[in-house]
């Protein structure tokens, strides 16, 4: 009788402590990451989340895991932030436009023509202007884990190639939903058309808009050339895409894996920047043969004259020393 009861209480005892063990599923953490654009090898938001999730999975030895949803599937990209922002969705890839919906400061990276090549807003992004874009971020709960290159946006349309500000004049373009890409293409005499980018392709298609103004990278892996004539290289503006993380999310993690996701961050930035610049090349080259115009606009004078009453403004909606700042960048 005793015997018995010996065995059930240790089988009692052996169970409650096996209940008691954490699983290898329960020890991992698992980040979801979400970017609208397609996993394509060479689109800029797939490279990007590919190389950070390699990272932080080799750099925290598995226990956070970074599960990748590509093409809106944890929605479009002004909802993706928001879920960040209130921990409802851990991690995405945000173009810069849609950050500064909630953050003016933003704003400073889109303006036209700041930027004559990815050297320079390099500087700025990985100096003091990233660093006090950052910090304001941070107060919306929001971390910046790397500032990841898009490559130099471009004006495509189905009207005519684009030259001089007078070739901008009438042509329907649409834009983001952001006042510095409205009031651009106002300046420039074009009709802009606030958009979410789901419903771009077929607005394109349909006729409703006659082009947009998109990084090379994305023309090719949204198959824009389909719907799309001509390619203007107006290097207009400077397409930073954000790597953020939900402060809560990240307020969940032990010390190491904190350091860790941090780390990783800035690893797959550097390695999603060269791989941008490699891949612009090719895809460039491809587009033409796809049946693509190209053309290249040697002198942007003309366009920035045009646009400069706007870098007046965001004085006044963004702040003299940060506009200051970022011009200084540039010297």
């Amino acid at each position: 009788m005793k015997r018995r009861h010996l065995l059930a209480l240790s089988a009692i005892v052996s169970a409650a402590f096996t209940f008691s063990m954490p699983t290898v599923a329960s020890a991992q953490t698992v980040l979801k990451l979400g970017w609208t654009t397609a996993d394509s090898p060479t689109d800029p938001y797939a490279v990007g989340a590919h190389a950070f999730k390699d990272a932080v999975e080799k750099l925290t030895k598995g226990t956070v895991q970074v599960q990748l949803y590509p093409n809106r599937q944890l929605g479009d990209e002004k909802q993706m932030m928001e879920g960040v922002r209130f921990g409802t969705v851990d991690s995405a890839i945000i173009t810069n436009a849609v950050i500064a919906q909630i953050e003016p400061a933003f704003q400073i990276n889109d303006l036209p023509f700041l930027f004559s090549n990815e050297a320079q807003a390099q500087k700025a992004l990985d100096g003091k202007v990233g660093q006090d874009l950052t910090a304001l971020l941070a107060k919306k709960n929001i971390m910046v884990l790397g500032y990841m290159e898009g490559g130099f946006r471009q004006m495509i349309n189905n009207k005519k190639p684009v030259v001089a500000p007078a070739d901008v004049t009438g042509v329907k373009y649409r834009v983001m939903q952001n006042p510095v890409f409205i009031d651009m293409f106002t300046s420039l005499g074009g009709a802009a058309v606030p958009m979410a980018w789901g419903e771009t392709f077929t607005a394109v298609q349909q006729g409703t808009i006659d082009g947009l103004e998109i990084p090379i990278a994305v023309i090719d892996s949204s198959k824009m050339y389909e719907v799309t004539k001509f390619l203007s290289l107006t290097n207009h503006t400077y397409s930073a895409i954000e790597l953020i993380l939900s402060k809560r999310v990240f307020d969940k993690l032990n010390a190491e894996q904190k350091a860790a996701v941090i780390e990783a961050g800035k690893q797959a930035t550097a390695i999603q920047r060269l791989a941008a610049n490699k891949n612009e090349k090719a895809l460039l080259s491809g587009l033409e043969k796809k049946g693509m115009k190209v053309n290249t606009v040697g002198d942007v004078a003309a366009f920035r004259a045009t646009v400069q009453p706007m870098y007046e403004k965001a004085k006044k909606t963004v702040g003299e020393s940060m506009v200051n700042q970022a011009l200084d960048s540039v010297k």
